[in-house]
């Protein structure tokens, strides 16, 4: 009998030997091989998750531009940048999570056997991501590793510098404009902000064109005014009476995890009563009877719309929140819109640049389709225009004030594109947050880990630009 169960375990373990146990090390969740599609979908939603999260260790740019504050915690709205390594986790959001994403989908997309055009419109969009991504790296650090970045052989990289980086995405652009054929096909499904079609990718390529332009004005007009003419003369986002909108670049979100808006993510899924509206946005509004403030907040306790002064602890209960349709699930993310793109329009016109209208016209267009977008309507939007405290030809101040005050209000909900903005038109003039740790921040100090790993090239970046303070203003912020 033992001589039987003996031979039996020998036939047995000779069976389990010829078992091929190389795949005890694939991880099925970790696929070796991926498409260009997906690290495209990754990059993509992780770029619009960046700029519209609200995670205090990430994107604190609503407190900063005084739209949101805090209720218990109050450093960030204080200016506290350094506890939670604000910085580190930006940098590395765009560096790690965006940037490195989209170099792998365009080198992956190369060996996929596609058509040369499919192909050509694929790494064009892809780039257009990729120059969205630098432009919120460089107007939020300044010289930056721009043309030796993300590459793995080389741990430290120059500090490129930002004027010259900027010109760079402008002949990215115009390159990534002429390769896009609408007769093509790209993405797909992959793209979930305009379902890869490429002539709206031209529409959205020739707007961040001029953004990117009148970014730049202050420091190269000449150079600002030969593109932005030239994105107008291809074509940017277009206006339409009646405010349909159909151009904004806006990230559908899903009332599925992972797929979920973050701000729903960050305040509803765990929970959190952390921010109410702030005084200096709320009083703006309510001056000047502005129909989106119940598209921005709740009412308070008394029926009417108030804030927390900035920098102040600022009990939930006592102030008006953040609208219960901005903590849906899948409200959607933004990337520019009409309304940016008009404002834009209205500045160059006042820079006497040819864009084929008044500033006057541009800057109401881009008010009413700030107000439609967000829910009201065409009639309210008239009234509001109507106010001589609103009305371009009789609000008070300059051009930038008039500019910068309504394009800050409609920049609602995008921190990070308010802060750019109040900082180049410098308007409207914020007060000091209370208790304020810094003077106002006009940009973010490099990472801690550039200073530990890259320090010589971070070093000289620094005294570069005047110094690695919150307090520098950068190349293009003139005022």
């Amino acid at each position: 009998m033992k001589k039987i169960l003996l031979a039996l375990i020998a036939v047995l373990f000779i069976g389990a030997c010829k078992k091929d146990v190389t795949t005890v090390n694939v991880d099925p969740k970790r696929p070796l091989n991926v498409s260009s599609a997906s690290l495209f979908t990754n990059a993509q939603r992780r770029l619009v998750n960046t700029v519209t999260s609200s995670n205090v260790n990430l994107n604190i740019f609503r407190l900063i531009e005084q739209q949101w504050q805090e209720t218990t915690y109050i450093d960030e709205s204080q200016y506290d940048l350094q506890t939670r390594t604000i910085p580190d986790n930006l940098w590395n959001a765009f560096y790690r999570d965006v940037l490195k994403n989209f170099k792998e989908s365009r080198t992956i997309a190369a060996t996929e056997g596609k058509s040369a055009v499919d192909l050509k419109n694929q790494l064009a969009i892809t780039d257009i991501m990729e120059v969205y991504s630098w432009y919120y790296i460089l107007t939020t650090f300044g010289d930056v590793p721009y043309s030796e970045a993300l590459n793995i052989d080389n741990a430290f990289p120059k500090y490129d510098d930002g004027l010259t980086a900027f010109k760079d995405l402008l002949k990215r652009l115009d390159a990534d404009i002429a390769a896009l054929n609408p007769a093509s096909a790209s993405l797909g499904s992959a793209d979930a902000i305009y379902d890869g079609d490429p002539q709206s990718w031209k529409k959205l390529a020739n707007s961040l064109k001029l953004k990117v332009a009148l970014t730049i004005a202050d420091a190269d007009n000449a150079t600002a005014k030969t593109a932005a003419e030239a994105a107008v003369a291809s074509g940017v986002f277009a206006y339409s009476v009646g405010g349909a909108n159909v151009d904004n670049a806006k990230y559908p979100y899903t009332t599925i995890t992972p797929n979920t808006n973050p701000i729903w993510v960050d305040l509803v899924q765990s929970g959190r009563l952390d921010f109410v509206a702030n005084n200096t946005i709320t009083t703006q509004m309510n001056t000047l009877n502005d129909p989106r403030r119940p598209f921005f907040f709740t009412l308070d306790a008394d029926g009417v719309y108030s804030g927390g002064n900035p920098g102040e602890s600022s009990p939930y209960a006592n102030f008006s929140a953040p609208a219960v349709p901005i903590t849906k699930p899948d409200f959607p993310g933004s990337l520019i819109d009409v309304a940016e793109v008009q404002f834009l329009l209205a500045e160059a016109a006042e820079r006497g640049y040819s864009v084929g209208g008044t500033a006057g016209v541009f800057y109401s267009n881009a008010v009413t389709a700030s107000i439609l977008d967000w829910g009201g309507t065409l009639a309210s939007a008239t009234i509001y225009l109507a106010q001589p405290s609103v009305a371009y030809a009789t609000a008070t101040g300059t051009w930038r004030k008039k500019i910068g005050t309504q394009k800050w209000l409609a920049l609602y909900n995008r921190g990070l594109d308010a802060w750019i903005e109040n900082r180049r038109l410098d308007y409207p003039q914020l007060p000091e947050a209370a208790d304020a740790q810094t003077d106002f921040p006009v940009r973010f100090t490099y990472p801690v880990k550039e200073q530990n790993v890259n320090n010589v090239n971070r070093a000289a970046a620094a005294t570069k630009i005047g110094g690695d303070n919150v307090t520098t203003k950068l190349f293009w912020d003139k005022f």
